[in-house]
């Protein structure tokens, strides 16, 4: 199997022995951890002072954090270590409040048993289709460890964005772009960074693939304009580009291009643009795997995120306020470069299954009912990559082979009813507020 250049970093990895390679990864999870929780505290909206890796001058707070951070002691090269730095600033609670080294904690001890398991689960066959024979499993195993290193950075930074959204109810574009743009990457190195799927032929990751077939036309001039198209609006989404329409249409659109290029970042943004253009009609012209795996991560961009900001369109439509936030949209396209068109799918279907969870433990713990969408989000993936064969090879495969381009005819129907139940829902209520 044809990694790319994963082939002999992939080798060597596997030529260490079972418990070396556990206990590097059970230290690789403390390290991961630790770096999710410097972005957790750091690349919020309203930095605080807690993490012990970034000195105190370098913070640019608030008044009230920034007054906090005058108040706190010296720390010592200690309190930086993972999990025993946490122990000891268990000094600082009068500042930061009772048990705020708690999650930190746990989410660094939590990464390092993760890590392990996953590995394991993950080269044993956990996502093979069931009834794959032991001697099929050791020869994928390859492939199975590239897919779990990918799946670990990606954990690493749903970690990160679920604990910002739950903290102030943003996820940061500095967590989702440069993810997706990773995504990218490593797609366009080799397609073999998505879930494996089952095909007529057998085993095959999940790519542009249709249950019944490539469609060639992914191959061609029209693949290319497609992929173009899709980065584009990735690049245009992520700019202020809101509509004012109060006083007209000229002046809409005066406001409009006005607001595009207000803020600095859109030079960042320009250059991010071209040269995600250019690099994609490269790997188009370079074609082959490296073209099959760009493109079905751009795909996977494209559902992903398109799902989400459909339903943020409709929903503020209908109910004339924000149904979702873009951070959401933004996590969701993310996640989809990673893991596939199909996967987005089967992702943000399973969402509402971990939200019951998820609900339950946020009230229990703060007894606040309003919890973010993006941690669902991120929950609905790990299902889906335990669960992928039940889920997907049991399922929604043949949903999709029987149902065919219907199924995107589907989904803009359940977009308008989603619409109108809202609308009666807020006329409905507006009706008993009278």
């Amino acid at each position: 199997m044809n990694l790319g250049p994963f082939n002999a970093l992939v080798a060597g990895w596997q030529s260490l022995p079972e418990p070396v390679a556990l206990t590097v990864l059970a230290i690789l999870g403390i390290l991961l951890g630790a770096i999710a929780n410097h972005v957790i505290t750091t690349w919020c909206w309203y930095p605080r002072p807690i993490s012990p890796w970034v000195r105190i001058d370098a913070w640019h707070l608030d008044e009230e954090h920034q007054q906090i951070a005058n108040k706190l002691p010296p720390r010592s090269q200690l309190d930086r270590i993972p999990l025993l730095g946490w122990l000891r600033l268990r000094r600082e609670a009068p500042l930061h409040g009772p048990g705020f080294w708690v999650r930190p904690l746990l989410i660094e001890l939590g990464m390092a048993i993760t890590l392990p398991i996953m590995h394991q689960q993950w080269v044993g066959g956990l996502l093979l289709p069931s009834g794959v024979p032991a001697a099929a499993v050791a020869t994928l195993s390859s492939w199975m460890t590239l897919l779990f290193f990918v799946h670990a950075a990606l954990l690493a930074m749903m970690v990160a964005a679920t604990f910002i959204d739950f903290d102030e109810r943003t996820i940061p574009d500095a967590i989702t772009i440069p993810g997706t743009i990773l995504a990218l990457v490593l797609a366009s190195i080799t397609p073999y960074v998505f879930l494996p799927g089952q095909l007529a032929e057998g085993i095959s990751p999940v790519t542009l693939q249709h249950p019944l077939g490539l469609n060639p036309k992914w191959m061609s001039g029209g693949g290319l304009l497609t992929c173009l198209a899709i980065w584009s609006g990735w690049c245009f989404a992520l700019a202020d580009r809101r509509v004012i329409m109060r006083h007209g249409v000229s002046k809409a659109i005066e406001y409009f291009l006005a607001r595009l290029v207000r803020h600095p970042s859109w030079k960042i943004l320009a250059v991010i643009w071209v040269v995600g253009i250019v690099a994609i009609s490269i790997v188009y012209q370079i074609g082959g795997i490296h073209w099959l795996g760009l493109a079905s991560s751009l795909m996977g961009l494209a559902i992903g995120g398109g799902i989400v900001w459909s339903i943020r369109l409709v929903g503020g439509w209908a109910m004339q306020m924000e149904a979702m936030g873009f951070g959401d949209v933004t996590l969701m396209a993310m996640i989809g470069a990673y893991i596939g068109w199909q996967a987005s799918i089967t992702a943000f279907f399973l969402a509402p299954l971990a939200a019951i969870v998820i609900v339950l433990i946020q009230f229990v713990a703060t007894r606040d009912r309003a919890t973010p969408f993006g941690p669902y989000l991120c929950a609905g993936t790990v299902l889906t990559l335990i669960f992928w064969d039940e889920v997907y090879n049991a399922r929604l495969r043949t949903t999709i082979a029987l149902m065919g381009d219907l199924l995107l005819w589907l989904g803009l129907a359940m977009l308008g009813l989603l619409g109108g139940m809202l609308m009666f829902s807020r006329w409905f209520k507006s009706r008993l507020s009278t």
